[in-house]
């Protein structure tokens, strides 16, 4: 029988594409997002998938919410076999520009939102002896550059957690992933970019949602500790936490792309 996996923010962009993956693979989805008007777009799009496809919106934000729908969805025989938090923002602004309200917002969706999500799905896994939970970071949380601080800031924190709850819940057969992506051709940069220099100076190394969202898939059918893309920039995030001043140096002007 083919596994459930939940997925937050899977109305757009990586999410939507990692969704429509699994259901090609005939696996049964669950979508966790708080746009309306997207899950029902969604909903219309998945038509043909023969029920295998649920959505649900809740607001990550809330732990209240996340704590409830996931009783509900488990009560009512939807299995959590893997979750994938990929729901996440970032702004692009220098620390000085960057507003509260944003700061805030990143930190409730980007790090508290993934641990509520976290915590309210443990339980299920943990009583049954498996589970996959697989966390969308970003390159970000290992190499910082100039006007992503705050995000960045995030992605260590999503991934701090991600290393420290491997090891809590190793002994209990349930596997914890983390991917590490560059910039991706996706909806995200509306918002994180706009003045759409990011996106210009860097168009042409971005990744496709759908290689991405094909790694994913192959992370759930063969489990790994990290998947870090492009498989060059993983090598040059390594380098920098070995000698970070050194790349600073050489790399100074490309790390100043925002």
């Amino acid at each position: 029988m083919k596994k459930t996996i939940w997925i937050t923010g899977g109305t757009s962009g990586l999410g939507k594409e990692i969704a429509f993956q699994l259901l090609k693979k005939d696996y049964h989805v669950i979508v966790l997002a708080r746009n309306e008007e997207k899950i029902k777009q969604l909903e219309e799009e998945a038509q043909g998938f023969n029920g295998r496809i649920l959505t649900c919106q809740v607001d990550i934000r809330s732990d209240e919410e996340v704590k409830k729908i996931v009783a509900h969805l488990v009560k009512s025989g939807h299995p959590v076999d893997v979750l994938i938090n990929n729901a996440g923002l970032g702004i692009f602004d220098s620390v000085l520009d960057a507003k509260t309200e944003d700061i805030v917002e990143m930190f409730e969706v980007n790090v508290l939102g993934l641990i509520a999500m976290t915590k309210a799905v443990l339980p299920y896994m943990i009583e049954k002896k498996s589970g996959q939970i697989i966390q969308i970071a970003s390159q970000a949380g290992k190499l910082a550059t100039p006007k992503s601080s705050v995000y960045a800031a995030t992605k260590h924190a999503v991934l701090g957690f991600t290393n420290s709850l491997r090891m809590e819940v190793e002994d209990d057969n349930v596997n914890v992933s983390a991917v590490n992506p560059g910039p991706i051709q996706t909806p995200f940069f509306e918002r994180a970019d706009k003045t759409g220099s990011y996106v210009k100076n860097v168009g042409k190394m971005m990744l496709k949602p759908e290689y991405v969202a094909e790694r994913v898939v192959q992370l759930i059918e063969k489990p790994k500790r990290e998947l870090n893309l492009p498989r060059w920039m993983g090598f040059g995030s390594k380098c920098y936490q070995l000698m970070p001043t050194v790349i600073e140096k050489i790399a100074g002007k490309q790390l100043k792309k925002k």
